[in-house]
């Protein structure tokens, strides 16, 4: 719950005007005015070990940017549905280098890589003219005295350029939801830090394996005829070399181990099947799939039969994961750049150009059709479209 209190200079007086301010976030900002907060997390090891080296993170970081970015946008002024508008120009060509898809891509990236996204608005006149997706690891948050932030510091190449949120905004940081932090958000990708760890250890073990077959987790134990323990130079050297040559490798793998002269093989370790290897790697790429809210059965996962056909898990996809994120940046990025404008504009997005929503939208329709109390106008309303001009 939001506390409020007045400001004055010297009493209340009858008829003062009140201002609004946060009674916390002077305390919030105790600890860091004027001086960057730095991200709390290695970015660079989320992106590394996590997006560079796990194939189910990729998938799922490329899966949501992807799906995310396709959806048209819509602009409305008042309930006016705008057909041509100079923010719609800058949304489908944010830059010379840059379509609109390619920087939502980037942006939508960054958000899922490091639970935070930052794009910079270029104005010339006040007009906007471009938008550029930053780094999230390159920006610093600013806060000022009332304990929001103020500004960024953006950090590259050995120089940094502070970007005053009081000169018309022209940093809009979108992030997601952190309990435990003030000014950043939380990746997915931490939540599934332990789930990442495991699936590429399993990865690094299979790979080890193929390189290194023939050097299973154990020992040859020597017993001589007479009850020596050791080998000669000679028969040590020898069985080196028959190892390297006949038991290790790839092309070697799973030979049978033939052994004479007294040799004993003594198992030193669990094998996959001991260690259940196979189904502990499926369970961690699960749950990273669950963090990002992808269904395992897009990424062909086996053991997953919560959805009874990959319709079923693409909309699923779509409703929980992507609706819910464009839905979140339409708010943020309209209110953002429509103030720009001096217009009362609401940027909304096409839920009917979405492919995967067709069964959704082709039942809806049936419905409306069918109901007999409604006229034809009623019925057009229904489905979101406006009276026939």
């Amino acid at each position: 719950m939001r506390l409020w209190r007045k400001k004055s200079t010297g009493g209340t007086m009858p008829g003062a005007a009140e201002q609004k301010t946060s009674r916390a976030a002077p305390a919030i900002a105790f600890h860091f005015q004027g001086r960057p907060v730095w991200t709390p997390r290695d970015y660079g090891a989320l992106s590394e070990e996590g997006y560079e080296r796990n194939a189910i993170v990729y998938r799922c970081v490329r899966a949501i940017a992807e799906a995310a970015a396709s959806v048209p946008w819509l602009l409305y002024e008042g309930r006016r549905e705008l057909e041509t508008h100079p923010l719609l120009d800058l949304l489908a060509r944010p830059s010379p280098a840059q379509s609109g898809a390619d920087l939502l891509e980037e942006w939508y990236g960054y958000l899922q890589v490091a639970g935070n996204a930052y794009l910079e608005c270029v104005s010339l006149g006040g007009v906007p003219r471009e938008l550029y997706a930053l780094r999230p690891d390159r920006m610093k948050a600013v806060p000022g005295e009332a304990g929001r932030i103020e500004a960024y510091d953006y950090s590259a190449g050995g120089r940094t350029v502070r970007f005053h949120q009081d000169d018309g905004a022209p940093i809009l940081h979108l992030k997601l939801f952190h309990p435990g932090n003030d000014y950043y958000g939380l990746s997915p990708m931490e939540a599934a830090a332990c789930a990442i760890d495991i699936h590429n250890a399993a990865s690094g073990w299979n790979k080890a394996l193929f390189d290194n077959a023939a050097r299973p987790s154990g020992a040859l134990i020597y017993k001589g005829p007479e009850g020596q323990a050791s080998l000669s130079d000679e028969q040590f050297s020898r069985l080196k070399q028959e190892l390297e040559e006949n038991y290790q490798g790839a092309v070697n793998a799973g030979r049978p181990l033939l052994l004479e002269g007294g040799l004993d093989w003594k198992q030193m370790a669990l094998g996959p099947k001991e260690m259940d290897f196979a189904e502990a790697k499926n369970a961690a790429a699960r749950e990273i799939a669950l963090a990002f809210g992808v269904p395992p059965l897009l990424l062909g996962l086996p053991g997953d039969n919560t959805y009874a056909n990959f319709r079923e898990a693409n909309l699923a996809f779509w409703r929980q994961t992507v609706i819910p994120l464009v839905a979140k940046t339409a708010q943020a990025l309209g209110n953002w750049l429509a103030m720009r404008y001096g217009q009362d504009l609401r940027l909304a997005f096409d839920l009917d150009a979405v492919p995967a929503l067709a069964s959704e939208r082709d039942a809806l329709w049936a419905r409306v059709e069918a109901a007999s109390f409604l006229d034809e106008e009623e019925k057009r309303a229904a489905v979101g479209y406006g009276a026939r001009g």
